[in-house]
């Protein structure tokens, strides 16, 4: 069981792309990506709103994420999205093996 955590954040003016941006230059992805536990740290950014960036947060545990929550990393990503005055939505998600009837829809 993994959990997933899908962060959209939404600014003016594409903040939420420059936060997404500075996060990558500063290193903090890279160091987030490189945490104990983390499976997934990837930023998208939406063909309907150019003003929402869509984090997919993906960990092998809540020990993991809990840690995560407790690193340096979380003041710097605070203090960006201050910065950027960017708004969150947030929706979490427990992994689930993908039902045999629906493999045949998975084109690989």
């Amino acid at each position: 069981m993994s959990i997933a955590v899908n962060l959209r954040y939404k600014g003016e003016n594409g903040a939420a792309k420059k936060f997404a941006e500075e996060m990558i230059s500063s290193g903090t992805v890279q160091k987030i990506r490189e945490e104990a536990g983390n499976l997934r740290y990837e930023y998208y950014t939406s063909f309907d709103d150019p003003e929402t960036v869509l984090l997919i947060d993906s960990w092998e545990n809540q020990e993991a994420i809990d840690v995560h929550h407790a690193s340096p990393m979380m003041a710097k990503i605070a203090e960006l999205r201050e910065k950027y005055d960017l708004h969150m939505t947030v929706e979490r998600f427990i992994s689930d093996a993908l039902p045999e009837q629906d493999q045949s829809f998975i084109r690989k």
